[in-house]
């Protein structure tokens, strides 16, 4: 456990911008991922209520999944880095 903690704090700093960037890149994707888990729950629940025989729910929370990983990917790349 202690060689894997090693190696990510070794790799975050490697990259540009140091460690401290790096962390807030990742507490930043953190909180965006939770709160498109929430969106993909509730989403996901109101389907299956809606049509719980239906094959739409499948297809609604595939559709819905895949839009939540764009999103995603579109809002969570590296902050800039500070220019001084």
């Amino acid at each position: 456990m202690l060689l894997l903690v090693f190696g990510v704090v070794t790799v975050l700093s490697l990259r540009p911008g140091g460690l401290r960037n790096q962390l807030r890149n990742i507490a930043r994707r953190l909180k965006l991922a939770l709160i498109l888990a929430g969106i993909y729950l509730a989403g996901s629940t109101v389907l299956r209520v809606a049509f719980p025989t239906s094959g739409l729910a499948e297809v609604g929370m595939v559709v819905l999944a895949g839009g939540l990983g764009v999103t995603f990917l579109v809002l969570s790349p590296d902050r800039p880095l500070d220019q001084r």
